[in-house]
């Protein structure tokens, strides 16, 4: 193999490498767009002299779209995504364990005391039941 010298300046290309492809993939994306968008185009032309219902379907709404969900299931779906995403701490923290020292053993402690507090007031004001009668 024949070896370069470094004092010249060598013009094998402008590109990093990762640019080009990063280039060729911004290329490739937006012309896959551009054509999806011609299609739907295409496809689907507008039609302003109809009248259309508020509903695909050609019924006219007798009662509002939206209805009332009731207060314990809003209470279940918050409790749900705090104990939730208190899981995904304590379980990185558990496969890092052999890793940590005290000070983060002591801070996994408070942080799961903190769980257990608001656990327990949620308990207390029966956000934990479905039951209505409790909370009135």
């Amino acid at each position: 193999m024949k070896q370069l010298d470094p004092s010249v300046p060598q013009a094998f290309s402008p590109w990093e490498p990762g640019l080009f492809s990063l280039g060729v993939f911004t290329a490739l994306v937006a012309g896959l767009i551009a054509v999806v968008l011609l299609i739907t185009v295409w496809l689907n032309p507008r039609r302003k002299d109809t009248d259309t219902a508020p509903y695909e379907c050609g019924i006219i709404p007798t009662d509002p779209g939206r209805f009332r969900h009731p207060a314990p299931f809003y209470l279940v779906a918050l409790d749900f995504l705090i104990f939730d995403l208190e899981t995904v701490f304590i379980v990185t923290w558990a496969l890092s364990f052999d890793e940590l020292g005290l000070a983060r053993w002591l801070q996994i402690t408070v942080f799961i005391l903190v769980l257990l507090a608001s656990l327990f007031y949620a308990w207390g004001k029966g956000g934990l039941e479905w039951s209505v009668s409790r909370r009135e």
